[in-house]
């Protein structure tokens, strides 16, 4: 388990980043259906997230946006497959204004994102994103445990979206407070 989910998975009280395999069948726009996919306990998704069915990235999910979006791009020219890892998808608008919207990826785009994910090269990522995500971790001094919680991040994250490509699910993401 990552710093990272461990943090998410330590404090109930704290925003967390959800992403969920769904099958494409089983899929729904409709937001009380979306709601329901988030809302089990604790104990059914720490069994999950060891199967890459689903996975918790903690309230820095957009620090770790950073080491994609400048990333290598492996996908057709126009396709920024690499900002979908984080917080892509097509936003579907909850009723309520203040919360967040939801996040779908379809199996197409799941498929795209495994094949970046799988053929990136995780010190190149690092390379481009350490400038920026340093400072918010304590400087250059704290850059073996950064580094570490990134590469960990990213190694349940290539886990997580070649398994669900690999049974051609999509993903729903969707920040949990």
């Amino acid at each position: 388990m990552t710093i990272g989910r461990s943090r998410a998975l330590l404090s109930l009280m704290t925003p967390y980043f959800h992403l969920r395999a769904v099958p494409p069948s089983a899929l729904r726009n409709s937001t009380t259906w979306l709601h329901r996919l988030f809302q089990d306990d604790w104990t059914t998704v720490r069994e999950r997230i060891g199967r890459h069915r689903e996975e918790v990235l903690d309230p820095g999910y957009l620090r770790y946006e950073l080491l994609y979006t400048g990333g290598p791009c492996p996908h057709p020219a126009g396709q920024d497959t690499g900002a979908d890892v984080v917080r892509g998808g097509r936003p579907v608008d909850p009723p309520d204004p203040d919360e967040p919207p939801f996040l779908l990826l379809t199996a197409a785009q799941v498929t795209q994102v495994a094949a970046f994910l799988t053929s990136a090269d995780f010190d190149s990522l690092w390379r481009r994103a350490r400038d920026e995500v340093l400072p918010q971790y304590g400087g250059e001094d704290a850059e073996p445990e950064a580094r570490g919680v990134f590469a960990a991040t990213h190694r349940d994250l290539t886990a997580f979206y070649a398994q669900t490509a690999h049974y051609g699910d999509a993903v729903v993401k969707w920040l949990v407070s």
